[in-house]
């Protein structure tokens, strides 16, 4: 065989990390991490044919040799040669060609294929023999190529926004759900990256009053097997197949056709028209598992490369803290470069602004357990790249000690599942539970200031002893406050259904929890007609009625969530009534279930308004934005980090009434900053939640605390707040409908004024 000049005359340097590294010409190095494997072929597609190349040169379990002419729009994949042992998790297997776990372009978007699996399988995709012999076809023809792209982008000059975290208001939204539907974007590009950028989108995120948003999956998906079966799809997209390339399926047809080079540039056109808003751009990324899943899943890249080094592989078999049937192993110094590398070229390449960690538990583990100074937690926030964007955990997992709420290190916030429960609790299945029952008792009122206050109790636990008096490592702001996520009811589904309805996912309903909070109001979903012109005229008032509770329930979640201490995050379609029709699991769903559904009605409008009103009151008072937890408020000196907590007759609230479970009733004090306020005053807040079942007069607290002119921002009770009354409070205070929130703004001229 004639050896390659270039190859003779250059000497071999050793890459600094996998993946491929060429200049203009598209000349330098390939290297995979592949410790177990006997060899490793790079195969280069060059029209119809294959052509291969041997990696000479192994150091330190990297596989690597020079390369030339790897220009962008090149497809290649790689070959891993090695013992086929699928019971001490190897998967070695020259016939499939596997996707390089650095490249940032696929060939396409492709369904799981039979090809895809390292074995037999039957129709069902389930193993024909076991795991005992490879397949003998090679899937070549069927494979998913990795494709090479040029970095160059015309970003004009893209300025990130970095938001402060005491300022930001996030936004959780499918890149295809959100714009599918939507009437103002082009038909063509409907569903895709390049919909988010589109004016009407920035403009209606932007007039939200949200300053981040927080993106599900986009890294390269495949679906699972056991969807497949079902022709189904994983839309969510929590499956991913390799975390430097961008899901081609969410890209337009055109993009898609012209290549990956296309797809790569409309992601960093959607990032650039939505910094251009003004918006944040965070990812949903998924380091826990991939899309291989299990040892009876297809060997798309990792598990072919070398099964037991990025997976977690003990006693005998791939352990599973995911629930997915294999866990990335966070020891491995191969999967850490992996992660790091991959974060760090989202952040410098495509300018994203933040990561949300789904099951990031699973990232602190080792063999003992959750480690909060686990080496790659370490690693990534202490990154000089990482550390200058958001970094958001999901901090739990499946495995033992996976709920780890609270436990994360600086700088990382966290998803509080807390507070999803307890506000749930508060306005929705202890209030449904006790006008069910006829009972006075419940939950009380303990827990949901606990939350308002930014849940000190589980965000500063971890301090050391040293620290003095009032300080904490950690923020308010570090509690990543929300009701809802893609995943579990949507907010109109929480006060329209007590029980999921997942038939559509094809599991008999038994997938999804059954711990919902929720609060049907009367009637399990949407009520039916009936015949008759007077039973339909009592139907259609009877639905006016449920609809209008329902709806108060929902505008007193959202006025809890965007009021409280910490950074609300909303889900996307929340503001407009979105319902999944009781499917409290729809990540298969990829149809109008899943959706927004952009024909508003004037419910949908009216909801929407109130959400923008309480985060322009967000914005506008400083008190509700404190970057340090809450401290009782002394009377004689107010300061905007304080809090105190009233009844309805202006009492504060002592031992007894916070273990009293017959109080529905909060009343909470956030003092305003002196000289903020109108005319140069202190516009103090009182806001009022009540779950009471009846109105309750609710008189503002009297001297020592502040006392002035009081007027209402917000009353819950109301759809259109409009009708707020717009003169002063008497001193008889203000009427507070049942299920509902008012906010009061007492304000104190300025003494020297």
């Amino acid at each position: 065989m004639q050896v390659d000049p270039f190859l003779r005359a250059t000497p071999p340097v050793a890459p600094t990390s996998p993946g491929l590294q060429v200049d203009a010409r598209g000349d330098g190095t390939f290297a995979v991490a592949a410790p177990r494997a006997e060899a490793i072929d790079l195969c280069v597609r060059e029209g119809r044919t294959e052509r291969r190349q041997r990696l000479r040169h192994v150091d330190g379990g990297l596989h690597w040799d020079h390369v030339r002419g790897m220009v962008p729009g090149t497809r290649y994949g790689i070959r891993a040669h090695g013992p086929w042992n699928p019971a001490e998790g190897l998967f070695f297997h020259p016939g499939q060609l596997l996707v390089d776990p650095y490249t940032r372009g696929l060939s396409h978007a492709s369904p799981l294929l039979s090809s895809f699996f390292p074995f037999p399988v039957d129709s069902m995709l389930d193993p024909r023999d076991g795991l005992g012999a490879r397949r003998s076809e090679d899937n070549a023809a069927d494979a998913i190529w990795s494709e090479v792209v040029s970095d160059a982008f015309d970003w004009q000059g893209d300025l990130r926004p970095m938001t402060d975290w005491d300022a930001t208001v996030m936004y959780e939204l499918h890149v295809k759900g959100y714009t599918q539907q939507n009437p103002a974007v082009p038909a063509p590009q409907r569903g895709t990256y390049a919909a988010l950028a589109h004016p009407a989108v920035t403009t209606a995120l932007r007039e939200l009053g949200v300053t981040t948003v927080e993106l599900l999956p986009v890294q390269a998906a495949m679906d699972e097997a056991h969807l497949a079966r079902r022709g189904l799809v994983n839309y969510w997209g929590y499956s991913t197949m390799a975390y430097l390339a961008p899901e081609p399926s969410l890209a337009t047809a055109a993009a898609q056709k012209a290549g990956a080079q296309a797809v790569l540039d409309e992601v960093k056109t959607m990032v650039r028209g939505l910094h251009a808003a003004g918006l944040e751009v965070v990812l949903d990324v998924v380091y826990n598992h991939t899309a291989e899943g299990g040892a009876e899943g297809p060997s798309l890249s990792l598990r072919g490369l070398d099964g037991r080094e990025y997976y977690w592989y003990e006693h005998g078999a791939f352990q599973d803290v995911t629930g997915t049937g294999g866990t990335l192993d966070p020891r491995s110094p191969h999967v850490l470069d992996l992660v790091l590398a991959s974060l760090r070229y989202w952040v410098q390449e495509v300018h994203v602004d933040g990561f949300r960690f789904d099951l990031a538990a699973t990232l602190g583990r080792d063999s003992g357990g959750f480690r909060p100074d686990h080496p790659l937690l370490r690693a990534i926030a202490a990154d000089p790249v990482l550390r200058t964007v958001k970094l958001i955990a999901e901090p739990w997992d499946v495995g033992t000690g996976g709920w780890q709420t609270g436990n994360f290190p600086p700088p990382w916030a966290e998803w509080n599942d807390a507070f999803r429960d307890d506000v749930r609790s508060f306005w929705l299945a202890d209030r449904g539970h006790r006008l069910r029952s006829g009972q006075r008792a419940g939950v009380g009122v303990r827990d949901l200031a606990t939350r308002l206050a930014g849940s000190a109790d589980m965000f500063t636990r971890a301090d050391p002893p040293q620290l003095p008096a009032g300080r904490s490592l950690r923020a308010p702001w570090a509690s990543v406050n929300y009701v809802t996520a893609h995943d579990g009811f949507t907010l109109a589904d929480l006060t329209a259904y007590e029980s999921k309805h997942n038939e559509a996912n094809g599991e008999d309903n038994r997938d999804g929890t059954t711990n919902n909070r929720s609060w049907n109001h009367g009637v399990e979903g949407e009520p039916a007609g009936r015949a008759g012109s007077a039973a339909r005229r009592r139907a259609e008032e009877e639905t006016e009625a449920l609809h209008e509770a329902r709806d108060r329930s929902a505008r007193a979640v959202l006025a809890t969530l965007l009021l409280a201490s910490g950074t609300p995050l909303l889900t996307a379609g929340d503001e407009l009534g979105r319902s999944q029709r009781g499917n409290n699991n729809a990540y298969c769903q990829d149809n109008e279930i899943s959706w927004v559904d952009w024909d508003l009605d004037a419910r949908a409008l009216a909801q929407r308004d109130v959400v923008r009103r309480l985060i322009a009151l967000r914005g506008e008072h400083a008190q509700l934005r404190s970057a340090r937890f809450l401290r009782p408020a002394d009377p004689a000196d107010l300061a905007p980090d304080q809090v105190a907590w009233f009844a309805a007759d202006g009492r504060m609230l002592d031992h007894g009434d916070w273990m009293d479970p017959h109080r529905h009733l909060l009343a909470m004090l956030r003092p305003g900053v002196p000289g903020e306020g109108p005319d140069g005053g202190t516009a103090h807040l009182l806001v009022i939640l009540s779950a009471e079942t009846e109105d309750v007069q609710v008189t503002p607290p009297s001297a020592p605390w502040p006392e002035g002119t009081a007027r209402v921002l917000l009353d819950t009770a109301l759809a259109n707040q409009e009708e707020l009354p717009i003169s002063p409070l008497g001193p008889e205070g203000v009427r507070v409908r049942p299920g509902s929130v008012v906010v009061l703004q007492i304000t104190v001229p300025d003494p020297l004024s």
